[in-house]
């Protein structure tokens, strides 16, 4: 029997969304037509204003089109109820914004479990969860830290690490990076890469196209279109870039305590064989 093949991750036909109304209505969304099979990474681009933005919260169910229709994983979304749809954000969408949205009163690790608040475990696990999670970006040493004593990259990995907490099959990135510095961006960049190694289908909006050599698929919107969508060839993680700085500084700390010791070796030797000559 041949096997069934599953549906697409996300599906939408001749979506619409607007707002306003009368004269004033400003169309964000025109007849979107996409599909999103799982595993993919998806880069969206395009000018401000173009529906980006309005485009991802409706596919992570923080909004509503018009009219048109969103099958997700094959299942209607417009026959599913508001407490099955908060259910499907947490349990199998992760959302990682430009502005971190980390609770400022909150230690890292707190950030982290918030997500699990609803999925049952109790307090310990929920820590325990999140303590998982900030291993994964090497952050174990910063879980009790507040949020203002991190770095922009520091905090967005800390996003990063509770958008997954839940272990969702989907990671949506508004403008990743859109506050951090390049070296950071890099670093970010290569976590979302290796996330989709392991399978997770990410859809990222970006401003910067040099972002988009990590998808393997790029779309470009305008007017509340897709102008056009393009298969392109992934670049892959550069996992000699992530070891931690403490790492490096052990590494080197170890070569240069070797080389000292060798050098007082070859010194105590040379002093004997000088006190045996001269005797």
């Amino acid at each position: 029997m041949t096997p069934k093949t599953p549906p697409p991750v996300i599906k939408l036909k001749d979506l619409h969304k607007s707002y306003g109304f009368g004269d004033a209505v400003t169309t964000a969304l025109d007849g979107m037509n996409l599909t999103i099979n799982k595993g993919e990474f998806v880069a969206i681009m395009g000018p401000s204003g173009c529906g980006k933005t309005t485009l991802l919260n409706i596919l992570g169910l923080l909004d509503q089109p018009t009219s048109g229709e969103y099958d997700l994983s094959g299942e209607p979304v417009e026959s599913i109820s508001q407490s099955r749809r908060a259910q499907i954000r947490r349990e199998q969408i992760g959302f990682v914004f430009q502005s971190f949205n980390l609770l400022p009163r909150q230690t890292v690790i707190e950030n982290v479990a918030l997500p699990l608040i609803y999925s049952g475990k109790t307090h310990t696990k929920r820590l325990q969860s999140a303590s998982k999670a900030l291993r994964l970006f090497h952050l174990q040493n910063r879980e009790y830290y507040m949020p203002h004593q991190l770095s922009g990259g520091q905090m967005q990995r800390v996003a990063i690490a509770r958008a997954l907490v839940n272990e969702p099959s989907i990671i949506l990135a508004d403008e990743p990076t859109g506050n951090l510095d390049s070296r950071s961006s890099e670093i970010i960049m290569q976590e979302l890469s290796e996330i989709h190694q392991r399978g997770n289908t990410i859809i990222m909006v970006t401003h910067n196209s040099r972002l988009t050599s990590y998808a393997d698929r790029i779309i470009y919107m305008l007017d509340g279109r897709i102008d056009t969508d393009s298969k392109v060839e992934p670049k892959k993680p550069d996992l000699t870039a992530k070891i931690p700085l403490s790492a490096k500084r052990r590494k080197v700390s170890a070569v240069k305590k070797k080389t000292e010791v060798k050098k007082k070796t070859t010194n105590k030797k040379a002093a004997k064989t000088k006190k045996a000559v001269k005797k």
